[in-house]
């Protein structure tokens, strides 16, 4: 797995600021339940590129 740190650029750093300080103002059941909903787009997203992936160099 490839996980070499990236650069995030101004405007994603400022999204990042913007979201920790909407974190911090969350019940503890509202971020863990974020956390799942993230968790669970991520797998998606993942699964999403393989298939992409896999299509685009015939490796099916």
């Amino acid at each position: 797995m490839h996980n070499e740190p990236t650069t995030l650029s101004l405007e994603q750093e400022f999204s990042l600021r913007a979201f920790a300080d909407q974190v911090q103002q969350m019940f503890h059941e509202q971020a863990q339940e974020l956390l799942l909903m993230l968790y669970k787009q991520m797998m998606i997203r993942e699964t999403t590129y393989r298939e992409l992936l896999n299509q685009e160099w015939k490796l099916d």
